[in-house]
């Protein structure tokens, strides 16, 4: 039997049981109706469940519908329904595919969407309190008092911390409290918030001095950041430098000097590997930052490139930095996109040459892509590049 033969078999099928079906019925049930209920009772005749129906839970074995090869089982399984997903369904997917990164995955997911809870008159007046105190640095040891405040606020209180920190706005002390505060507020034992609340800590004190940032980062600050983010290096990956890189205006030179510097001194190069393999290739999915939901019209969900963005780059293949082969594929893809729009630019042709010498294995089968990207452009490097790799 062929595929339009079986079609039409159980076509024909349903149609002859649905005129059975009819043919069988007396209609005595319109008959007996009075005026007055006749009205009613039909809408709840009308909006009853079919028999057939009725009993499909007491023969889960047997076919659902007679004319139908569906049993019961076959209607509840996913492979029916393959196209629909529920969040749970989502979430159990997470955690069978995702690996060791599940349990992040699934923390950044609800940390994103937190849901501002309405807090009593009392936490709301102790954050106020707080708040007046965090914009005035009185004392080292006053600060470490402030923080481990705000930690008890944090998590002894039924709120969530997400929103207190929201609420206490740290990310506008002065660079010496915030160097301070971000040390003591992790200086606990939250093992179970492994990565959850170093990364509020983060985004709530680093992240929003960075993203504004329009001159050389404090020298007190930028040392504050390379020794917390050598301590929570996932942490910093999700809560600092994802967002940052992904700001909506693109980066500058003076955040550029910031992210080098924890590269180089917080993060171990294959890590680097693979967040450079996630910012290239990731879906937006695993692009999600986490950050406060005040900073959120601040980051993007792709890559805006600048000068500072290959220079970064850059920075990062001179740290000995080997890329994936579909990290290097992707950057190609976009040298032959953007070559135009930077063919003046000797950073962007520093970045190119910087590309072709330390990833010469993996470009070799994209030479002729490469030449004729480079040949749009015209700075103090470009022969240098074509005669570079004229000699692959």
């Amino acid at each position: 039997m062929t595929d339009t033969e079986g079609i039409n078999f159980w076509v024909k099928r349903a149609a002859r049981n649905l005129l059975d079906k009819v043919s069988d019925s007396n209609y005595q049930w319109i008959s007996g109706l009075s005026l007055d209920s006749g009205e009613e009772r039909v809408d709840e005749e009308f909006r009853s469940i079919p028999d057939c129906l009725k009993d499909a839970d007491s023969s889960a074995n047997e076919l659902f519908l007679p004319w139908l090869p569906l049993s019961h089982d076959t209607l509840n399984s996913r492979e029916l329904f393959a196209g629909y997903e529920s969040p749970e369904d989502f979430l159990s997917q997470v955690g069978e595919g995702s690996g060791d990164n599940s349990k992040d995955v699934v923390e950044e997911m609800e940390i994103d969407l937190v849901m501002v809870a309405p807090l009593d008159e009392e936490i709301q007046n102790m954050a106020a309190s707080l708040k007046e105190r965090i914009m005035t640095f009185e004392s080292s040891s006053k600060t470490v008092e402030l923080a481990n405040e705000i930690r008890r606020l944090s998590f002894e209180r039924e709120a969530d911390p997400f929103v207190i920190l929201g609420m206490l706005e740290p990310w506008k002390a002065d660079d010496e409290t915030a160097s301070i505060l971000v040390f003591h507020l992790s200086n606990g034992r939250e093992e179970e918030e492994e990565i959850a609340w170093p990364s509020k800590v983060l985004c709530s004190i680093m992240l929003p001095k960075m993203l504004v940032l329009e001159e050389p980062a404090s020298r007190v600050l930028v040392i504050s950041m390379v020794e917390y983010c050598k301590l929570h290096q996932r942490a910093a990956e999700c809560a600092l430098l994802l967002p940052l890189i992904m700001k909506k205006s693109g980066i500058n030179n003076h955040m550029c000097d910031v992210i080098t510097r924890i590269i180089k001194e917080s993060l171990h190069p294959a890590h680097v590997s693979a967040f450079c393999r996630k910012l290239l290739c990731g879906e937006e999915v695993e692009k999600r930052s986490i950050i406060l939901p005040c900073h959120q019209c601040l980051v993007s969900s792709q890559l805006v490139w600048t000068e500072s963005l290959f220079n970064l780059f850059q920075n990062i293949l001179n740290h000995n930095v080997q890329l994936t082969q579909d990290s290097v594929d992707q950057l190609v893809l976009l040298i032959r996109e953007l070559a135009p729009s930077f063919s003046k630019s000797l950073k962007f042709g520093n970045f190119l040459l910087c590309f072709i010498t330390r990833c010469s294995l993996l470009l070799k089968p994209h030479k002729l892509s490469l030449v004729e990207a480079v040949a749009k452009t015209n700075t103090l490097v470009t022969k240098s590049i074509l005669s570079k790799l004229a000699s692959f």
